[in-house]
């Protein structure tokens, strides 16, 4: 495996493994304690019109599905910052859509005959040198904002009302916690595909959820917990010759069916 890290492709491949990882880490930690793991697999069916429109306008593919995902999460934020409860009604209608108009752009596309599986179920072995530069910024760019506005994304997370009576801009700290998911949604489906995204947004994250004692300590150890489930996901694809993004999903789902029966014999 040492002899493959020469390859550049694998090099970029790491890379987005850990980029990915603990941004996946921070930002799944806030779906979960916000009660928003439906979101995380609706943005990512979402982003898929994205796609669509990106293959029929000739656009970059991160392009198309980071400006339709986002578009999707700002207006999750305006349909359901009154009415939480009804988010996974507004999630699904826009799961549909935004589908159907992936489906149907790349219908129209004349020409295109791209396998479209590498969206699906991830492609991390292909990441360019520009999509590792997307990463890195938005990583750093989440680290930035959590660290800055913790006590507000904290307070937001866990009672919006008295986060409200405190003085906290609620619909602002809500939105940014869509955008960011859905941004990190898209990241992900380079690594994981749109199938996967919720696995890789979850199970880390329930793990850490057990191991730790605040917000902060579980975002790290998520972020942390999920750099070695898709580390060793990859090498796994790489050694037997396997779709990369399932592998990292089933290392991290045996390794969660282990934690579970280990924890329970404790």
């Amino acid at each position: 495996m040492i002899e493959v890290l020469s390859f550049e492709f694998m090099q970029h491949a790491l890379l987005a493994g850990i980029f990915v990882s603990f941004a996946a880490g921070i930002i799944g930690s806030l779906i979960v304690v916000n009660r928003m793991v439906f979101l995380a697999g609706g943005i990512a069916h979402t982003s898929y019109g994205g796609i669509g429109l990106a293959v029929y306008f000739g656009l970059p593919i991160f392009l198309g599905a980071s400006l339709f995902a986002v578009a999707a999460a700002l207006l999750i934020a305006f349909l359901t910052l009154k009415k939480r409860h009804r988010i996974d009604t507004f999630i699904g209608l826009i799961w549909a859509v935004g589908m159907a108009i992936g489906v149907l752009f790349v219908d129209l596309t004349p020409g295109y005959n791209v396998d479209l599986m590498s969206y699906l179920f991830g492609s991390i072995l292909a990441v360019s040198s520009e999509d590792l530069y997307f990463m890195a910024i938005l990583l750093i760019a989440i680290i930035i904002m959590v660290t800055f506005w913790y006590r507000d994304i904290l307070a937001v997370s866990y009672d919006s009302e008295y986060a409200n009576l405190r003085g906290v801009n609620v619909t602002f700290f809500y939105t940014l916690i869509l955008v960011l998911s859905a941004l990190t949604v898209v990241i992900a489906i380079k690594v994981v595909g749109l199938i996967l995204v919720i696995a890789m947004l979850t199970i880390p994250v329930y793990i850490a959820e057990k191991l730790t004692h605040s917000l902060f300590s579980m975002m790290f150890v998520s972020g942390s917990i999920a750099t070695f489930f898709t580390l060793v996901g990859l090498w796994l694809s790489y050694s037997y010759d396997l779709t990369s993004g399932a592998s990292i999903i089933m290392v991290s789902a045996l390794c969660l069916g282990l934690f579970l029966l280990i924890n329970k014999r404790v």
